[in-house]
């Protein structure tokens, strides 16, 4: 855990997620307008549990100065393969780094556990993002109906 300045110039704590950050990372998931229109089904019904909290190193990325504990975004860096599994960013934090922010802390907390590249399956409208944060396109992963109706490119991280 740590206090980072945010690229706005406001304080970030980034911190392991517990169980009870659940029903706010779910939230942002679904409410994500990343994934409106023709996205839309990627996220419908989607749930990140504390079972899952539990299973994976999460992180939570929180206003410091905000008692209430509002979420900027999160990301997942499962090990077992190594994957940045999920990475979101509130809508009202797009465009200020705060994606820079995790990607850099994900690069760190690979990097303690000794892994050296890091997979990342994109989702479509954020290929560009990953290109601006190092990542190397490596391949596509084709479509699977009926959640994941079109292809998402595939990127590599080497930590």
């Amino acid at each position: 855990m740590g206090t980072r300045a945010f690229p706005a110039g406001r304080p970030v704590t980034i911190r392991r997620a517990v169980a009870r950050d659940a029903k706010r990372l779910t939230r942002l998931v679904r409410g994500s307008s990343a994934y409106e229109g023709l996205y839309a089904s990627a996220v419908a019904g989607y749930r990140v549990g504390p079972d899952y909290i539990e299973a994976h190193r999460v992180f939570v990325a929180a206003d410091a100065d905000d008692h209430e504990g509002r979420v900027l975004g999160f990301y997942a860096l499962v090990l077992a393969p190594p994957e940045l599994d999920l990475l979101f960013v509130a809508d009202e934090a797009q465009g200020r780094g705060m994606g820079r922010l995790l990607v850099a802390h994900m690069r760190s907390e690979a990097r303690a556990a000794g892994v050296d590249r890091v997979k990342v399956v994109s989702h479509v409208p954020a290929e560009d993002f990953y290109h601006r944060v190092g990542a190397v396109r490596t391949g596509t992963v084709f479509a699977n109906p009926p959640a994941v109706q079109w292809d998402r490119p595939e990127f590599e991280f080497r930590i």
